[in-house]
């Protein structure tokens, strides 16, 4: 080997170790318990993106109120969906992780890949500079939100503009705001719902649940209604399911402001009651399960819906992991590498 092909190459790897891929999700508690749940609900709860009331209002009531009875009952619902490994989004999320890095590199691309959580842990800051300790010049964040929104995404873009803020020198940054339309998530959506339809039949209805937000955030600007609803209708589309055999819905609801509408547990029971006997259920806007899909989907709204006249009832699994979900990934960090 010569020695300027030597140099060349040995530039090329620097070069191509300077790229950071990071993705991110909500989060999740350490542990199953009340103890590691306060602190996350803490650290959760008093961002401004996810709670826009008056600060010193919902300050009293977050620590006078919430987070002296919460705690306890979100351990509960924990303990029931906990793996091995830790929560069942964390889990999935790391297999995501590791996939996409071993796809990359399949390709050719020397992307270092790595996960970090708006909430709890990894922490995000942290995991950003480990970036930084790497020499990584290049940053492509993608976080796992389909739907963009306010409390989510935009809530990620302020944490890490947060910390790059500390930085005397700013890698370059990519952002990925959104992938709600994006013909490969379209697709890989598509190919799950039609392989459930496969194994189990058609179901009566088939509802798209989403996970809901204050109206108020959507009066106020925020586009995720607007973009569930695109989804939705893509996916049916590509289903070719007439606009009788599936319903849009918002779920997850807290407090006593009106949220985004139809309500997923009122559907249910409405459903039930003028006669439709067998649904199936997806959470579009999760991109790995959690508790909002492994407890409130798989158990809660079940219950609703049996209670009310219903039949059958599955929920479909997120993307996790899955292949398909996997090559959106890459074809979506890819133009930034």
């Amino acid at each position: 080997m010569s020695r300027f092909t030597a140099l060349t190459e040995n530039a090329h790897e620097k070069l191509s170790a300077s790229t950071g891929v990071l993705l991110t999700n909500l989060g999740t508690p350490q542990a199953p318990t009340a103890a590691a749940l306060r602190p996350y609900l803490k650290q959760f709860l008093s961002d401004p993106r996810v709670v826009e009331i008056p600060r010193l209002v919902w300050m009293i009531i977050l620590h006078g109120i919430i987070l002296r009875v919460r705690p306890a009952k979100s351990a509960k619902l924990y303990q029931s969906i906990w793996m091995e490994g830790g929560s069942p989004l964390l889990v999935h999320s790391q297999n995501q992780r590791d996939k996409l890095a071993a796809q990359l590199t399949e390709q050719g691309f020397n992307a270092n890949v790595k996960l970090a959580m708006r909430y709890g842990e990894p922490d995000m800051a942290k995991v950003l500079q480990e970036f930084q300790q790497e020499g990584i010049r290049n940053v492509v964040v993608l976080p796992l939100y389909p739907q963009y929104s306010g409390p989510t995404t935009g809530s990620t873009f302020d944490a890490v503009s947060r910390e790059l803020n500390k930085w005397r020198f700013v890698p370059q940054l990519h952002f990925i705001n959104s992938y709600h339309d994006h013909e490969l998530y379209i697709q890989a959506l598509a190919n799950s719902i039609a392989a459930d339809f496969e194994q189990h039949g058609m179901p009566d209805k088939l509802i798209l649940s989403y996970h809901g937000m204050p109206k108020q955030f959507f009066d106020n600007g925020d586009p995720y209604y607007c973009l569930c609803m695109k989804t939705s209708r893509l996916v049916v589309e590509k289903l070719g399911l007439s606009k009788e055999q599936y319903q849009t819905c918002f779920q997850s609801r807290f407090g006593k402001a009106e949220w985004l509408k139809p309500y997923t547990d009122a559907t249910l029971t409405e459903l039930a009651k003028q006669g439709v006997k067998n649904v199936a259920v997806v959470c579009p806007a999760f991109s790995a399960d959690c508790l909002e899909t492994l407890e409130e989907m798989v158990h809660e709204n079940k219950d609703v819906f049996m209670e009310a006249g219903g039949e059958h009832y599955r929920y479909i699994a997120a993307l996790n992991d899955n292949p398909d979900h996997i090559d959106m990934m890459v074809d979506l960090v890819k133009p930034y590498l």
